[in-house]
């Protein structure tokens, strides 16, 4: 990568991050709502072991908002707008638009890890070793990507009206039936076969395991299943992206 190109990157993820930051309606709610069902479900009214459980479910799911919203809704906005055309138009390639928000994304994920960890540790005398704290954060940036691909297929495909709507309608299902907030033994065994296409309980599955908590299937079943999700949304934004030049 050449100096032209990484400073280009660098600009691009720079301003996006500082566009995204400056929306306090959307930054708060981002890094609060997580944080304030942690503190209510995983602190109040946990003790050791489910702190442990939803901390990491709670990661997973503070993660999901961001990466939906700002590729799902930012990116119909900038769409409807003229900006992205503009910048189909400009030399720079089109993985840099993508490298910025995407960028954007993990700076929430970095924060929201930072949050949760500290009054996991703080308020519910959370206990994991610096190699398990390590993989939770590893995982909480790896877990961004697949929501930040289907976000960009909604940011493509709906127009900044219902986009909103539309990021709701799927952020808030799918953390459910992901068991991130109640475990998908609870649920009518119909229901417990859907989670498996959704990559929200495979990240979860993944998360468990660093405290031995899974459901026991072997991680290369749940990496197989985040990449099922992964891979199509991201060729599909693709396919639709350039159909836009």
């Amino acid at each position: 990568m050449s100096s032209l190109t990484l400073h280009s990157l660098k600009q691009e993820a720079w301003c996006d991050t500082k566009s995204v930051f400056r929306s306090l309606g959307f930054v708060i709610p981002a890094l609060a709502f997580p944080c304030a069902f942690y503190l209510f479900f995983g602190v109040a009214m946990g003790n050791e072991k489910t702190s442990s459980y939803l901390l990491i479910n709670y990661i997973i799911f503070g993660v999901m908002g961001p990466a939906l919203f700002n590729f799902g809704v930012n990116v119909a906005t900038e769409r409807e707008q003229g900006l992205l055309a503009l910048k189909q138009l400009s030399p720079m390639p089109a993985s840099q638009y993508l490298m910025g928000k995407t960028f954007t994304a993990l700076v929430f994920s970095t924060l929201i890890f930072v949050l949760l960890s500290s009054f996991a540790v703080v308020f519910a005398n959370v206990s994991m070793s610096f190699l398990q704290w390590l993989q939770l954060y590893a995982l909480a940036l790896f877990g961004t990507l697949p929501f930040c691909m289907l976000g960009l297929v909604m940011g493509l495909s709906f127009s900044a009206k219902a986009a909103p709507a539309l990021v709701n309608l799927i952020y808030l299902p799918i953390s459910m039936l992901s068991g991130l907030w109640i475990p998908i033994t609870m649920f009518p065994e119909v229901m417990q076969w859907f989670a498996w296409a959704l990559p929200s309980y495979h990240l979860s599955q993944l998360g468990l395991s660093i405290v031995e908590m899974h459901q026991g299937f072997t991680l290369s079943w749940h990496l197989l299943g985040v990449a099922l999700f992964t891979l199509p949304c991201g060729f599909i934004a693709t396919k639709k992206y350039n159909s836009m030049k």
